[in-house]
């Protein structure tokens, strides 16, 4: 039950969010000279604690989505720097690894959709290299004999969304942003109504800002007090992961060399699917793309498919340990494509939608939402990602979003 409403609390920025997203934006606020609290129940454990953390703008990219991957790419370029400054302020580890992806094909079909993809890809003058079946098993030997041919993406690496989540929480407290441990219940407009003036929180905490940053996933939608034309096109997309183990419990390597090297992905019937090593000996594997509102139960369905078409790739994976099942939602968008900078309510800044690029487009995110708080002026490479992309004469309202998810 709220309580009743306690003293306001000022600060320059207010985050209503306290995933990754909102964190590394905190983050790189504070470090401009910008007073900064972040709104979360619990922060740094969004969707980031379900998220494979794969950095692939290019075995990522689809037709259509040419200026998503220049983002990403921007994105992907920081993540080295990014990922070395955080753990110099925090002393916490990120996991971030430059390994690379393979995507292999499986059959003709796949094959077929792979060489394409090679194609658009040399069309963009992306570096990605065309393998044969038998290069990809002399790369990754615990693939399937089934495997037609692959290809190598030297550029493409991963982070562990856990840590990277822990080291940002950290890296915010040690900068002085103030976290208060409690969800948003409405945003507050100022008197006039024509303004973002701040939230109130579901504790009884009011909290006035002179910018209010949108940041809080798949929940950006449906966070009360926005007026129609400032409501965003967030919908909840669900995905179910799991979590195996290549070593021995004592972290021993298991006999024959390492499981797998490197992000593996690959299309099973028409399926993405990806298999992420992580350094300390997890594989994770993923996910599935469910319609499905708010709802986050795994279930056997999900389970089952994902390690029937994993065992298809890579058929020793079903002799590893079982260590986590998990589900989460990406915040997704009518266009795939992330929501940054100004809305159609002045004070309100949006730092959402980033569906299943959140992880990767954090750095990006994080330095153009924060120069648009200390400037005004959102950079080169944001600016096709505002919200003023989106009308309803071209998308559905968020309510008939959220009841077509439901």
């Amino acid at each position: 039950m709220q309580r009743a409403q306690e003293t306001e609390r000022d600060s320059e920025v207010l985050i209503v969010g306290g995933g990754i997203i909102g964190l590394a934006t905190a983050w790189r606020s504070a470090q401009r000279g910008l007073s900064v609290t972040v709104l979360d129940p619990d922060p740094g454990r969004g969707a980031n604690r379900v998220a494979a953390g794969m950095l692939a703008p290019v075995t990522e990219l689809q037709y259509g989505e040419e200026s998503l991957l220049r983002l990403g790419i921007a994105s992907n370029e920081r993540y080295a720097a990014f990922a070395a400054e955080l753990e110099a302020a925090t002393g916490l580890s990120t996991g971030y690894r430059a390994c690379g992806t393979l995507a292999v094909a499986l059959d003709a079909d796949d094959r077929a959709e792979l060489r394409e993809q090679h194609a658009f890809q040399q069309r963009l003058g992306l570096a990605a290299e065309w393998l044969t079946g038998r290069e990809c098993r002399r790369l990754e030997p615990m693939l399937a004999p089934s495997v037609r041919g692959g290809l190598l993406v030297a550029g493409d690496h991963q982070v562990d969304g856990r840590r990277l989540g822990a080291a940002l929480l950290e890296a915010c407290v040690r900068a002085g942003v103030r976290i208060h441990r409690s969800a948003a219940a409405r945003i507050v407009l100022n008197p006039a109504g024509d303004r973002a003036a701040g939230a109130l929180a579901e504790d009884g905490t009011a909290f006035t800002a002179g910018q209010t940053v949108l940041a809080a996933g798949s929940w950006s939608g449906a966070i009360p007090g926005l007026p129609p034309e400032a409501q965003l096109p967030v919908r909840p997309v669900k995905g179910q992961i799991l979590r195996l183990r290549m070593t021995r419990p004592d972290g021993a390597p298991l006999p024959g060399g390492p499981f797998l090297s490197r992000n593996l992905r690959a299309v099973v019937r028409g399926v993405h699917l990806y298999l992420v090593p992580r350094e300390n000996g997890e594989l994770v594997v993923g996910a599935t793309m469910e319609e499905q509102g708010y709802d986050t139960v795994v279930t056997a369905g999900g389970v089952y498919e994902l390690l029937r078409d994993a065992h298809e790739l890579v058929p020793g994976i079903t002799e590893l340990p079982l260590l986590e099942t998990g589900a989460g939602l990406r915040p997704g968008t009518p266009d795939n494509a992330p929501l940054l900078g100004p809305t159609a309510l002045p004070g309100l800044v949006a730092a959402t939608g980033h569906h299943r690029n959140g992880v990767l487009l954090t750095p990006v995110t994080a330095d153009a939402v924060a120069a648009y708080l200390a400037t005004g002026q959102l950079p080169p490479e944001a600016a096709p990602f505002t919200p003023a992309r989106f009308s309803s004469t071209h998308f559905p309202s968020v309510p008939a979003l959220q009841e077509a998810t439901r």
